[in-house]
């Protein structure tokens, strides 16, 4: 069976169990701060599982896009060095949410694998818990009794709490769990060992491929188990390793999953895969990275030196450094793996293809970028100076955190030269930055608090600014030395931030409106509205007043509604390959991310603010739609985000049929006139293939406007009050430059007028020709001019200026190339002098100059500059 073939037959058999198949959640996470990545195929289930969403489908199955490549599951340093760690991976799932459990599970687990895969029994090991008795968990005797029916005892297992008890994190949803896993011995290996000693085991032939999860409770932040109100399936197989296992391969790197791009990789190396384990090793590193790179900016992120922008750049930047030393790819050439990515996706992740030219380049630009950062880092290990042959941890840390180089690299530079590396040291460097890391993003968050009976929490904020609610539940938080609270409410108007628009400030008022708490800030978390407030109210039962901040939210109104304008006209004016990227809208003004490879020309920028504001003049009804069928939405044309989570049923908001139409949980205006006018205040570059314009509407352009016509007429009252201002400032300009050339030419003449004068005052000291003068030059290139002179007509010249520039001191030396080959060095005698002047400088040989602060000390360095003739002597 081919790849394809083999996910497919998956969701197949479990569609045929009445599940619905539903497609992959995006690979970046948005709405959790818990993460920054899919690195689970339950992840995009997490409100279910939490009880904080409906459920529509009690059967579902998918294959999730996933990554791990940092915090708890940090599988980088593995990949590519054995056969079975990725950084993305395919996790092909069946849940379900109160329905089937452990009969079930295990069933059709077991059937799919026999019957319908046909691996055979004899070759597979299931594990069940053990128990635990220091948390006071019985053996799962349900999941044991199960698998006897299937299994022969001899191949059921039992598995301790790490291996066979899952938890989502530290609090949150967990249960017991059974994994399958699979032996891929050869015969004479399984007649040596027997592979029950090796489940678990990290052998790289003895695998687990399947793991069911049985959530029955809830982890409290103090350790605690809480069982759950309903009993949940989360089931995961690895996709890369089922493949591996059903087309005999000894490695994942091995199937047509991978081997397309490590053989194109081999071709343009002209290597031969398999011929040399360094080689291979960067082959496979290479064939793996680009997925995960690809699919991570497909989905919205861009590579960049934070958060989820640092990780990608980091795997980005592996997968170069082993092209580069193993590979012997001096120039970009990772880029070139894209296009054969996306067509071995298509019809799986159309997500890739439809943007493939925009992932293609910004990879390009950050390989360019990063052969340059590694190029540079090289010259600085180059130019190291080893203390007893050893290089400093502190500068192999250096090197690899700001130039990028992985710690065996610089081993391997440093073995060249004889040397070798302090490890520890490394280390030590890599652990401090890594906690501060950590310290700096560290959240303490409380288990919630039920104060009313739990119900799904409603917005209602797109009808209401104001409503009457009660508090379901509250939990504290605290974050950078600050403890704040969050509150769910059974009702709110408060926009959660989602998609760009900024969340709702406001207040949560008591019943009798005499007191009240302020609301700082409203996010979502896991489908959940949670607000922020710094204090609780006194009475949490009682019903209370839920009020939004009406300005703050009609302005952010507009900048919304304004970025859907502006997305049509850039579309318009650009062509249809503009795509949103990113954007910000909070009440003071927007800024939209979009793709295009070109600088936008002030003419492009003047005609899409003409059509925006054209469309604002028309005041066009907002058209709002909700709980539309995505496909429906979608066979009309609606624009829908790359990278978003869209659900069954979306809101669809239009400005126009033939204009705007766009996929938007955001709030807007009811009609474009609201928004008042609109003007681009910047258009500037945010990365490869991305541009980005900030813009102003309502009271803000207003006040742009204002300000620039008092701008206007205060440079009237300064011209006369000329009516003609281009005519009046291009005057000025001619004037100006009229008395610069006035003063060039007036410069030139008091230079080779001082040339003459300081001639005939050189001091001859042994053979050296003395020059110590203050010069009275206001004009820095001047005094440059003069010194050059002079080294032309005197040999064996040794020249000391002194200046007074607007007020600020100033030292030029100049010396003739026969002394600099004596060992005289301008640069150090100017820093030496610099001191005097509480300043410093540096330059050339030959040539220095120095800046400073105590004009006093100008007189001193006209007497020590001789003493420097007399120490060369």
């Amino acid at each position: 069976m081919t790849a394809k073939e083999i996910r497919q037959a998956f969701l197949s058999f479990f569609e045929s169990k009445q599940h619905h198949v539903v497609p992959s959640a995006p690979i970046v996470v948005k709405n959790d701060p818990t993460l920054m990545f899919t690195n689970a195929g339950m992840n995009q289930f997490k409100d279910l599982f939490l009880g904080e969403a409906a459920i529509k489908y009690s059967r579902v199955a998918d294959t999730q896009r996933c990554l791990r490549v940092s915090g708890k599951h940090n599988d980088l340093e593995e990949v590519g060095i054995d056969t079975y760690h990725h950084t993305m991976f395919e996790m092909l799932g069946n849940w379900s949410f109160g329905d089937y459990f452990k009969k079930e599970a295990i069933a059709w687990s077991w059937e799919l694998l026999t019957e319908v895969y046909k691996i055979p029994k004899e070759k597979l090991y299931v594990t069940y818990f053990e128990g635990d008795e220091k948390e006071g968990l019985e053996k799962d005797q349900e999941a044991y009794d199960l698998w006897k029916q299937y299994v022969d005892e001899s191949h059921i297992l039992p598995g301790n709490k790490k291996d066979n008890f899952w938890e989502m994190g530290d609090t949150g949803p967990c249960g017991p769990c059974s994994e399958i896993h699979v032996d891929c011995r050869t015969d004479e290996e399984k007649a040596l060992v027997d592979g029950a000693t090796l489940v678990n085991a990290d052998h790289p032939q003895v695998i687990e491929i399947w793991n069911n999860v049985f959530m029955q409770f809830n982890r409290l932040k103090d350790g605690s188990l809480q069982s759950l109100p309903a009993k949940h399936v989360d089931t995961g197989m690895g996709f890369e390793r089922l493949v591996r296992v059903l087309q005999e391969k000894t490695s994942n790197y091995d199937t047509d999953v991978f081997q397309p791009m490590i053989q194109f990789i081999s071709d343009k190396a002209g290597i031969k895969y398999g011929a040399d384990e360094k080689t291979d090793i960067a082959m496979r590193v290479m064939a793996d990275h680009i997925r995960a790179i690809s699919f991570v900016i497909a989905d919205g992120q861009l590579p960049s030196n934070n958060k989820a922008g640092y990780v990608i750049r980091r795997i980005l930047r592996r997968a170069v450094r082993y092209a580069y030393t193993f590979l012997n790819f001096k120039e970009p050439f990772l880029n070139q793996l894209v296009p054969l990515l996306a067509e071995q996706f298509k019809g799986v992740f159309d997500e890739l293809i439809s943007q493939q030219d925009f992932v293609q380049k910004v990879v390009l630009e950050e390989e360019v970028s990063f052969l340059r950062t590694l190029s540079t880092g090289i010259q600085r290990f180059e130019k190291y100076q080893a203390s007893n042959n050893v290089v400093e941890g502190g500068f192999a840390f250096e090197l690899s955190d700001t130039f990028g180089f992985p710690i065996d690299l610089t081993e391997l530079m440093a073995r060249e030269k004889g040397w070798s590396v302090d490890l520890n040291g490394y280390e030590q460097a890599l652990k401090k930055q890594k906690d501060d890391s950590r310290a700096a993003t560290a959240i303490d968050t409380g288990d919630w608090i039920v104060v009313n009976a739990e119900d799904q929490s409603e917005f209602v904020g797109y009808d209401d600014l104001e409503i009457e609610t009660e508090i379901l539940k509250y939990r504290k938080v605290k974050a950078k030395g600050k403890e704040q609270y969050q509150i769910v409410l059974r009702q709110t108007p408060f926009y959660a931030e989602s998609g760009g628009q900024v969340g709702d400030t406001g207040r949560l008022e008591d019943h009798s409106r005499q007191f009240w708490v302020d609301i700082t800030d409203t996010k979502k978390e896991n489908g959940l509205t949670v607000h922020f407030a710094d204090i609780l109210p006194d009475n949490l039962e009682g019903k209370f007043w839920a009020v939004v901040d009406e300005d703050k939210r009609v302005l952010t109104e507009d900048n919304h509604s304004a970025t859907h304008l502006l997305h049509a006209a850039l579309k318009q004016v650009l062509g249809k390959h503009v795509n949103q990227k990113g954007s910000l809208v909070n009440a003071d003004y927007l800024r939209f991310d979009f793709s295009h490879f070109a600088k936008v020309t002030d003419e492009e920028l003047a005609q899409i603010e003409v059509i925006v504001n054209q469309k604002i003049r028309q005041n066009i009804k907002l058209k709002e739609q909700r709980n539309v069928p995505y496909q429906d939405a979608i066979e009309s044309g609606v624009t829908a985000l790359f990278g978003e989570k869209y659900g069954d049923f979306v809101r669809m908001i239009t400005f126009d049929d033939h204009f705007s139409k766009e996929l938007c949980g955001g709030t807007h205006v009811k009609a474009t006139g609201q928004i008042g006018s609109f003007k681009i205040v910047s258009e500037s570059a945010v990365a490869a293939g991305v541009r980005r314009i900030e813009a102003i509407t309502a009271d803000k352009a207003e006040q742009f406007f204002l300000d620039q016509r008092k701008e206007l007429g205060h440079l009237k009252a300064l011209l006369n009050g000329s009516k003609d201002l281009s005519a009046s400032v291009q005057a000025l300009l001619d004037e100006n430059a009229k008395l610069k050339k006035e003063i060039e030419k007036s410069t030139i003449e008091r230079v080779n007028t001082l040339k003459h004068e300081i001639v005939h005052h050189v001091r001859g000291i042994n053979g050296i020709n003395l020059i110590a003068k203050h010069i009275d030059l206001q004009s820095a290139e001047a005094v440059k001019n003069l010194a050059f002179s002079l080294k032309d007509m005197i040999d064996n010249l040794f020249l000391v200026f002194t200046t007074e520039i607007d007020g600020k001191p100033g030292i030029t030396v100049m010396l003739s190339d026969h002394l600099v080959k004596k060992g005289l060095n301008a640069s150090n005698i100017v820093r030496e002098l610099g001191k005097e002047i509480q300043g410093g400088g540096g330059g050339q040989p030959f040539y220095a100059t120095a800046g400073g602060k105590n004009p006093a000390g100008l007189k001193v360095v006209l007497e020590k500059a001789e003493s420097f003739i007399t120490q060369q002597q």
